[in-house]
């Protein structure tokens, strides 16, 4: 497979799935946090320092059809300023136009396309009437996976190099971050820099990690992290739970837990991520206080009790002191940690500080030695809210592509250039 840092793009024109899935301001459009688009500046400036010219592709939103409101434009400011020179903008990513565009691209320009999202082959999703019939649905579907590869094959015909940058996107099978990986050579496509980052930090964490292995398993559900889970006791040596999916675990066990959230349909899921932890070796910390509020708001009256007793009528939105202590003690003497959810509503201020205390104490175990892995778009949040990024040692950009690749499974996006 060939490595970016490796190939000479002199004289070629590569085309860059890029992740620009970028936060704006709603009444300005403005961009209100450009990580997205610093994490594809080193490919870029790669490209262009070579003496090659960089198409750049991305999706922004979730558009049915043309929105302007999902336009990349307010994306070329923010990247002008990064690169520091002028960026050519297409109005579409197909067409005659943009075609002409791509073509008179000269060494050291940069291109960005319109969001590839404004055609619906892109996700190979068809736009379907409620009342669409089974027949209807797969029809459509094929059709439409039919202009995909028309899609990708045309975006393919812009340049002689491709590169997946787009980590946030590589566990779908879309036009631009898989299917068009088939119109190019094995010698002439390839991951970016951002994407090596990224794999090379959870290969590190999941095939090597160092022992102790600590993984923090936080967020609403259980349904949603059940797999990771599974995955990782056969990895870890501890397993810390805490979010809303802790008072399943509690209801199941036989605890009170008033009116906190709990997966009713997965009080036996929990008891037997309980039974194999046991079988395993593995130590499942669970938190032994909670803290309480009346109603779900910041303004809401709080109280503090023992985990399995939350007075009816109470809910659990936040780990207590007694639990901090606990798992801060666990992450101190770890030599590798996972955290992926935050242990409650830390958006509200007054149910934030078991999340802050247990992101600084990662960043105090990282100070020390530990390598630690933060991924999950409200883990990466809070780090940020806390500027604690930088006492990290990776923040993955990738949300579900991170979940995925962690629960074990291939990504379309990574399977296209690896070939496996």
């Amino acid at each position: 497979m060939i490595q970016i840092e490796n190939f000479n793009f002199r004289g070629l024109k590569a085309i860059v799935r890029v992740d620009f899935n970028v936060p704006l301001d709603k009444k300005t459009f403005v961009v209100t946090d450009d990580t997205r688009i610093r994490g594809a500046l080193h490919t870029i400036k790669k490209i262009i320092g070579d003496g090659g010219s960089c198409i750049l592709m991305s999706h922004l939103g979730r558009p049915e059809g043309r929105q302007e409101k999902y336009s990349l434009k307010p994306v070329l400011p923010v990247l002008e300023k990064h690169l520091g020179m002028s960026v050519k903008f297409a109005d579409d990513c197909l067409g005659e136009e943009t075609e002409k565009m791509a073509a008179a691209l000269k060494p050291g320009e940069v291109l960005l396309l319109e969001n590839v999202r404004f055609y619906p082959e892109e996700e190979g999703k068809p736009i379907l009437p409620e009342t669409a019939t089974d027949e209807e649905k797969k029809a459509a579907k094929a059709e439409l996976k039919a202009k995909q590869k028309e899609l990708a094959k045309k975006l393919s015909t812009y340049a002689d190099v491709y590169v997946n940058d787009a980590f946030g996107t590589a566990h779908r099978a879309h036009g631009t971050t898989a299917v068009i990986a088939d119109y190019f050579p094995a010698d002439k496509k390839m991951f970016g820099f951002l994407i090596n980052s990224e794999l090379a930090a959870m290969d590190k964490v999941l095939h090597n990690p160092q022992k102790p292995f600590t993984a923090i398993m936080g967020g609403a559900k259980v349904s949603d992290k059940i797999l990771l889970i599974e995955n990782l006791l056969n990895k870890v040596d501890n397993l810390i739970i805490g979010g809303g999916m802790t008072y399943t675990f509690i209801k199941a066990m036989g605890g009170k837990i008033g009116k906190s959230l709990c997966e009713e349909d997965k009080l036996d899921l929990a008891l037997s991520i309980i039974n194999k932890a046991k079988e395993k070796g593995v130590n499942l910390l669970l938190p032994v206080d909670s803290v309480n509020a009346d109603k779900f708001e910041n303004d809401a009256q709080v109280s503090l009790s023992a985990i399995d007793n939350v007075p009816d009528g109470w809910m659990g939105l936040d780990i207590g002191e007694k639990t901090i202590a606990k798992f801060s003690e666990v992450i101190m003497n770890s030599k590798t940690i996972l955290w992926n959810g935050p242990m409650g509503v830390f958006e509200m201020e007054k149910f934030s500080a078991g999340t802050v205390a247990i992101a600084k104490a990662i960043a105090a175990s990282t100070s020390k030695g530990a390598y630690s892995l933060v991924g999950g778009g409200d883990s990466v949040a809070a780090v940020n809210k806390y500027n604690l990024a930088d006492s990290i040692s990776y923040v993955s950009t990738g949300g579900g592509a991170m979940l995925e690749y962690m629960e074990g499974k291939k990504l379309p996006g990574i399977t296209a250039i690896r070939g496996e």
